[in-house]
Formats: structure tokens, C-alpha cells, sequence
């Protein structure tokens, strides 16, 4: 097993202690090389050769195959490419194709809201009388009834770490005859997932955050080995057909979960995240999370003993969190941002939330110690009064 943290692997910027991998992932170490050779070697020399010289076509397929490794996905069942708002719906549209005398999908109110507006964007596209109906995150087994389709639930919350039993959740989903999808964006390379044990019929995710593939980098989807072949996806994409370039005029879906696929794949993103995942080779899931606990439980003893205003809205319980802790503060933007100056990066939510993200990858205790003592700064001095630190940007 490979130790932690992995600090070499990554170019971080000197001085930095980086809290905000929840949202965007560092640049791993040869991401930058790997661009360069994409846009160079490959592109610049081989041209449109290289879709078969350098093995572009194949990329989505590898990418994929090293994504589900991570998250229990078996060979063959995680698609890559396309955004995740693009997958929800895809995923949401096999769903209730699955269950046609059904008309709910049940989620939550913690849900991320951009899975939230695709699924309202499906249902009254289909014009079939579907109603999203929206529990609060305790409450999503006890309303699981003979009219819910298809449950769509991210297993992470984006805003205050706390997580959903997905085992649990996926049974309790399947005794009443609903279909589930995970949203894994918070969960994939943060915490131990395994989609074959829980027997979800789809999972969604993007590999931006914890998976560090950059900006934009493309999002997955998986469908469960034994559903694929009777999939029919509502996006029918030229990519997503079994001979692209035989050009037949209707539409034949490809075998496994290549059939969700949709557009051109992004391949010098693929490229940046299929180097990014380098950074996992001999890594443990069970090793990680509990580094992640560790560190989390140290951060939060640091923060609640030297900064009493600011309320911890994580769940206590570890168990019970992703790799993410989160404080209420009324003033939390204008904090975030005197941090973020003496180089402490976390970010923020609405309406008055200071996210961090805790990510053993590239996190020790030192780099724990030394944020916890500049948010009590922050905090116990009022730096966050400075007129400069109200400012708002639009990305927050």
C-alpha cells in the first residue's frame, strides 16, 4: 500500500494549504506534460490520424474502466464524457423507462440543485404527469411508496458533508420497486463506494473534484451490467452507437455501457484526467478514509476550541460525513476570503456556509494545524471586516 499524504504527486503552490479539492482537484504532477503531448505530438503532428494512432476512439472506454475501479464498477459499465447535468438525465430517462406505470422520482432537499433542475427539465419534457417530489435527507426511506420510479439522491451533500447510507438507502429503494441513482460528484475518489455490493442500477458522477482532472474535466456514468443490453438511451448520440462510422441512419446502441455516451469525447480533458488517476495507483480506499477521518476529527477539535462562533453543521458522527466539514458563519464570505488571502483555500455556500475540503491525498496534520490556527485569525481578529473581503465574485 502507498503511504499518505502524496505531496509530489501534485504542483501545489508554495505556502498554499488547499482545503477546496471538493470543488476543483490540484493539478497533478505530468497533467500539464500529458496536455502538452495531446496537443503536440498528437494533435499537432498526427492530426485527425491520431483518433487511431494514438488511440483517441479508445480513450472514453479506458478512462471509464479506471474510474469504476474506484467506485466497485466492474469492466464495461462506466461511460465517460459529456457534463453530469447530461448524465443525470440520461440516467433519470433509463429510470423511469424501467418503471412506465410510475410517476414520482423521490429525492431530497440536501441535493445538489443543478440534479435537481435536469429532473424537472425531464419531466415536463416527457408531458407524462411525473412529479418530483422533494423529502428532507432523513426522511428518504420513509417516503418510498408503490408510486416512486426512481430515487435520485447524491450521496454526499455538496454543502454540509453529511452522507447518505447507500446501502441502506439502495434497499430499502429496490423492496419498493424503485429504480436508484447515486450522484457520486462528492463521493468518487473521497470515500469507499462499492456500486456491485450495492446493487444501485445507476451512478453518476464528475471527476473534477476528488479525482483531480481539471476544470471541465468529463463526467462518468454507470449502469449496472445487468440492465445495459435493454438500455435504450433517450440521448441517442452518433458516440453512443455500436459502428459510429458505418453512418447507418437509425440508431443501433453500442454494447455495454458505451451506449451512454453522446458527443465527441473531450480528449484532451480525457487525456489530463487519465494521467490524474495515475495518482491512485496502490492507493487503499479503506487507507484514505480513514485519513480522511483523522484528519477531519483533528480539524474540527482545532476549529470548535479556538473559534467558538462558528457552528459546525457537518454531522459529528464521522461515519456519517464525506470528506468535507463545513461551518455555519454569518459573515462566512467575507471569511473565506481574508483565508483564502494568507493562503488557506476553502470556499463557500449559501447562505452562510465556509466549506473545507479534507483531502488526505495531499493534506497532513501540519497543513490541519496551520489552517485552523489562520481561521481563528480570521475569526478572533475580525479581519473578515476588511471592506475588500466583501466584495462578492461571481464564483464563490
Amino acid at each position: 500500500m502507498t503511504d499518505l499524504p502524496l505531496k509530489p504527486l501534485f504542483d501545489l503552490p508554495e505556502g498554499v494549504i488547499y482545503l477546496d479539492g471538493n470543488s476543483l482537484g490540484p493539478l497533478p504532477r505530468g497533467a500539464a506534460e500529458r496536455a502538452a503531448e495531446v496537443i503536440g505530438a498528437q494533435w499537432g503532428q498526427e492530426l485527425i490520424r491520431a483518433w487511431n494512432s494514438a488511440g483517441w476512439i479508445s480513450l472514453p472506454r479506458q478512462v471509464g474502466d479506471r474510474i469504476g475501479g474506484l467506485i466497485g464498477a466492474p469492466e464495461g459499465s462506466v461511460a465517460t464524457g459529456d457534463t453530469l447535468s447530461i448524465k443525470v438525465y440520461q440516467a433519470l430517462a433509463a429510470a423511469l423507462a424501467l418503471r412506465p406505470d410510475r410517476r414520482v422520482v423521490l429525492s431530497d432537499r440536501g441535493n445538489f440543485p443543478a440534479d435537481l433542475y435536469m429532473a424537472q427539465g425531464l419531466i415536463d419534457t416527457l408531458g407524462k404527469g411525473h412529479e418530483l417530489r422533494l423529502v428532507d435527507p432523513d426522511q428518504v426511506q420513509d417516503a418510498l411508496g408503490p408510486d416512486v420510479a426512481a430515487v435520485l439522491l447524491t450521496q454526499v451533500d455538496f454543502r454540509s458533508g453529511r452522507m447518505h447510507d447507500m446501502a441502506a438507502i439502495t434497499a430499502a429503494a429496490h423492496r419498493a420497486g424503485a429504480v436508484m441513482i447515486w450522484d457520486l460528484a462528492h463521493s468518487a475518489g473521497a470515500v469507499p463506494v462499492d456500486l456491485t455490493a450495492c446493487q444501485a442500477e445507476f451512478a453518476v458522477g464528475c471527476s473534477y473534484k476528488f479525482l483531480n482532472g481539471g476544470p471541465g474535466a468529463p463526467a462518468f456514468i454507470y449502469a449496472r451490467p445487468d440492465l445495459i443490453a435493454d438500455l435504450r438511451p433517450a440521448l441517442a448520440g452518433w458516440m453512443g452507437h455500436d459502428a459510429p462510422f458505418a453512418m447507418e441512419l437509425a440508431y443501433r446502441p453500442a454494447q455495454g455501457a458505451e451506449r451512454l455516451r453522446v458527443g465527441t469525447p473531450p480528449i484532451l480533458q480525457l487525456a489530463v484526467l487519465d494521467r490524474a488517476l495515475d495518482v491512485w495507483q496502490g492507493v487503499s480506499m479503506a487507507d484514505l478514509r480513514a485519513a480522511s477521518i483523522a484528519l477531519s476529527e483533528r480539524f474540527i477539535a482545532a476549529v470548535e476550541a479556538q473559534c467558538p462562533a462558528l457552528r459546525l453543521v457537518s454531522p459529528r458522527d464521522p461515519a456519517q460525513r464525506g470528506s468535507q466539514v463545513s461551518f455555519a458563519f454569518p459573515q462566512g464570505y467575507a471569511a473565506i476570503q481574508a483565508l483564502i488571502d494568507r493562503g488557506v483555500i476553502g470556499d463557500f455556500r449559501a447562505p452562510d456556509i465556509m466549506r473545507f475540503g479534507i483531502t488526505p491525498l495531499y493534506l497532513d496534520a501540519a497543513d490541519i494545524d496551520r489552517a485552523a490556527a489562520l481561521i481563528a485569525e480570521v475569526i478572533g481578529s475580525e479581519i473578515w471586516r476588511d471592506p475588500k473581503y466583501q466584495v462578492r465574485s461571481r464564483v464563490t
